[in-house]
Order: structure tokens, then C-alpha cells, then sequence
């Protein structure tokens, strides 16, 4: 029996060596997906981005990273990421036994007790005086399928693309909470700015307000203008509850990325104190691929694709099995193991091609096919939202700096306005509705200017995960 294994065996050995092959073709990443450089970025085949700076380099403020730390350690979403990435690992442990022969051990004990009028029955008595059969088996089975097509190596393939796609999706997911993490910073320092700026604005409201009590007390304007100040000081008055309302409720937002209850934020900083920076290495659009996760995982779930085709394609094939039997056999325990007598084994292999059930294999590899089609369109597309976004961030970057000048000015020009108005008007030499207009032309204008800062924050924040995040 061993040598009948033996050359069966070797002869599948053989076959495999021989025929193995490729039976479908892969799809290479298209090349074309990527443009030569990003709108409104100069032209460079500079490869270097500040993408390829981790984040705990990128964002100094120890604020954020102390934020985005936690969000790290505790958000439910990447724990929950991480638990696909240990089931995708184990599912790639399980793809590599794949070529492994399948051995199980057995013992089975039956009975049979035919009737006596049964030609099995009547031979039975006649041959042992017996009137019912014991069957003992003990042994261990075999079944080995080859991997002539590539079936068991595409398997093996796009367990391990599943592997490494669901450590991207991982990635991609930590760098848009590292994303909205500064963001929810970034807002709350504005909104604690904006609040500053109507606080003080209802101070200087106040003094307006008094200055024109003092004026009507004097005869030089009447209750309209008392009753147009008292309404804009109301006005600034109403937006420090929004404003304290939206801190606790972006406080509210930050606790649950950072796998907290809400509480407040420690602000060690303020908007003003933190310098926007000017970033203008991007890199080549090509560079995305390794860069963003999203796009990288894109390229994996074509090459899982391109597994998937590969497998049913092999199915359309004839598959090689090679099954064996061995051990004791006796249908008296007593000499259950008599050795070597009741010793058996038998070995079988065979191809088998399905013949009935083909169209439903052939649909299966045609399915495979679109499927893989649709992959190479969704790498595009990812691509495609990547660049756009890049696009997107660095215009962004350059107009909000150039808005920011023109607002800057124009708060320095209100400013000194609100000085030159409330003097005229102590001196009688301007109407109480240029000093009320003024001061609302400023606390919109400063209520902007934050805005604008805020945005270029942001804006960098976007930029710096568009490009990848600091992946690499």
C-alpha cells in the first residue's frame, strides 16, 4: 500500500510541476489613474510631502496631541478596526493550510442483525452460526486536493490582500480622527476668540449706551437713540449663550472621539497664539498610493479581485483529489488489533470535472470578472477624490491667506473708525448712528477674522491628510 502511495503521490507531484500555470491573467494597477502634478500646486518632481511626517510632528500644540492620543488609545471605531484586522489575520493563518493534506482520525463500531429469512441471514447462520454482524474500524484518513490551476495560491492571495486591506481601512480611519480631532480643536479655540470679542463688545456697547443716556439727559438726542443702543447691546449680549452653547457641545463632540463621557477641553493656548503654517511640500500625485490609505486600499481590493478571478477560473478546470484509508478492521474485538492481519488501507485519486453545474461555475468566474472590473474603476475613483481633495485643500490654503489680509486691514480700519466716531460724537460733530454702525461693522469683522483663522488651521489640517497623513 505504501508504494501505491508513493507513486500516486508522485505522479500528482508531477502533474502539478507540469501543468501548473496561470489560468487568468492579473489586472496591474493602471498607470494612467494619476495626473502629473496638482492643480494649483507648481509644477515638481520633487517626491517629498509633509505627508511623510507623523502626526505628532505635524500638530505641536500639546493640546491636540494630547487629544489626539486618547482618540487614538480609546475610540471605539479603530478598536473595533483593530478586531477586523486580528479576524482578517487569522482568516490569512487559516488560507496557508491550504495545500496541507486533510488527515482525520476514526473508530467506528457497528452492528447489523439481517433477517433470518434474508439471503444475507441465511448465509450468515449457515457460515458462522451467528445471527447479527460486529464491524470495529480504528484508523486515520486522507484527502489532498493539488494545486495544479493556482486555486489553493490565489486563495492564499487574497487572504492576504484582505489582511492588509483591512489594516488600511484601519489607517485611513485613524488619520480622519486625527483629522477631526484638530478640527474640533481648532473650532473650539474660535469659538472661545468669539466669545472674547462679544464680551468685549457688550463692554463697549455699554459705554456707548451710557454716553447716550448722558446725551439725552442733555436734550441732544432723544429716546430712539437710547432704545437702537440698548437693541445692540442685546444683540451682542445674545451670542455669548450660542457661543458658550457650541463650546459645550464641540467640547461634547471631541469627548466622543476620544472615547470619553463629555467633559471640558483643556485649552492651554489661544487662536491667536498659534502660528498657521505655510506648507509647500506636497509631492507627485502618483505618491498617493502609498501614501493614502484609502488609495492603497483600492490597490488591494484589485488584487484581491484578481485572486477571486483566479479561483474561479480553476474551478472551470479539472481538479486532482487523492484520498487514502488506513488502519485495523475485524468484526470480532478480540482481534480488533491482530496485527498485521487485520490491517487495511486503501488509496484512491481521481479528476473531476464538473459538467452539470459548469454554468453555474462559469457564471461564478464570470461574476468574478465584473467584480474585478469594478475594482479597477474604484481604485480610479479613489484616486480621482484624492487629488481632488488635495486640489481642493491647496486652494484653500492660498485664498484664505490672501482673504485674511484684506480682513485684517479691514479690522484695523474699523477699529480706528469706532475711535474717530465716538470722539465726534462726544464733541456733537457725528449722529449716535455712525458710533452703532461702526461698532457692528467691527464685531462682524472680528467675528470673521477668527472664522478666517480657524479655516486656514483646518485648511493645513486637510491638506497634511489628503496627502496621506503621515503614512507611508
Amino acid at each position: 500500500m505504501k508504494n501505491h502511495i508513493t507513486k500516486i503521490v508522485t505522479f500528482a507531484i508531477l502533474i502539478t510541476t507540469l501543468i501548473s500555470c496561470k489560468v487568468s491573467k492579473d489586472i496591474e494597477t493602471p498607470k494612467d489613474a494619476f495626473p502629473e502634478n496638482f492643480r494649483n500646486a507648481s509644477v515638481s518632481s520633487d517626491t517629498t510631502s509633509i505627508a511623510d511626517v507623523e502626526w505628532k510632528n505635524f500638530f505641536t500644540e500639546k493640546d491636540i496631541i494630547k487629544l489626539i492620543d486618547s482618540a487614538v488609545a480609546r475610540n471605539n471605531d479603530l478598536q473595533i478596526a483593530e478586531k477586523n484586522i486580528e479576524i482578517a489575520q487569522y482568516r490569512f493563518t487559516q488560507s496557508k493550510w491550504g495545500n496541507v493534506p486533510q488527515v482525520n482520525l476514526f473508530v467506528n463500531a457497528s452492528t447489523s442483525n439481517p433477517s433470518d429469512n434474508s439471503f444475507t441471514g441465511l448465509n450468515l447462520n449457515q457460515a458462522i452460526g451467528a445471527k447479527h454482524i460486529d464491524d470495529y474500524s480504528a484508523g486515520a484518513s486522507l484527502s489532498w486536493e493539488a494545486d495544479i490551476w493556482g486555486k489553493i495560491r490565489n486563495q492564499k492571495k487574497g487572504a492576504y490582500a484582505g489582511y492588509l486591506q483591512s489594516e488600511e481601512v484601519k489607517k485611513a480611519l485613524q488619520t480622519n480622527i486625527v483629522a477631526n480631532v484638530s478640527r474640533g480643536y481648532y473650532n473650539l479655540l474660535m469659538l472661545d476668540a468669539q466669545l472674547d470679542i462679544a464680551r468685549q463688545n457688550l463692554r463697549l456697547n455699554d459705554s456707548t449706551t451710557n454716553i447716550i443716556k448722558l446725551k439725552y439727559d442733555a436734550g441732544q438726542v432723544t429716546t430712539l437713540a437710547i432704545q437702537q443702543s440698548e437693541a445692540q447691546k442685546l444683540n451682542s449680549a445674545q451670542l455669548i449663550p450660542l457661543l458658550e452653547q457650541n463650546i459645550a457641545i464641540q467640547e461634547n463632540a471631541l469627548s466622543v472621539l476620544t472615547g470619553s463621557f463629555p467633559n471640558s477641553k483643556e485649552r492651554s493656548t489661544q487662536l491667536s497664539a498659534i502660528e498657521v503654517k505655510h506648507n509647500t511640500a506636497i509631492g507627485v500625485p502618483s505618491a498617493l498610493v502609498s501614501r493614502r490609505p484609502d488609495v492603497k486600499s483600492a490597490e488591494l481590493a484589485l488584487k484581491a479581485a484578481n485572486a477571486n478571478v483566479g479561483i474561479t477560473k480553476a474551478d472551470l478546470y479539472p481538479a486532482l483529489r487523492i484520498t487514502a484509508q488506513g488502519g485495523v478492521n475485524s468484526f470480532e474485538t478480540s482481534n480488533w488489533f491482530n496485527i498485521p492481519a487485520s490491517l487495511f488501507g486503501t488509496v484512491a485519486g481521481g479528476l473531476t470535472q464538473p459538467l452539470l453545474n459548469n454554468k453555474r461555475v462559469r457564471t461564478q468566474y464570470n461574476i468574478a470578472v465584473a467584480e474585478r472590473e469594478k475594482a479597477v474603476l474604484s481604485f480610479r475613483q479613489s484616486v480621482l477624490v484624492a487629488v481632488s481633495e488635495v486640489s481642493d485643500a491647496l486652494v484653500k490654503v492660498e485664498k484664505l491667506q490672501q482673504q485674511e489680509t484684506f480682513l485684517k486691514e479691514k479690522v484695523k480700519t474699523l477699529q480706528q473708525a469706532i475711535k474717530n466716531a465716538n470722539l465726534l460724537f462726544k464733541n456733537g460733530m457725528a449722529e449716535y448712528l455712525e458710533v452703532l454702525t461702526a461698532q457692528a461693522n467691527l464685531l462682524q469683522s472680528e467675528l470673521e477674522l477668527a472664522d478666517i483663522k480657524r479655516q486656514q488651521l483646518t485648511a493645513n489640517t486637510d491638506l497634511y491628510r489628503a496627502l496621506g497623513g503621515g503614512w507611508k
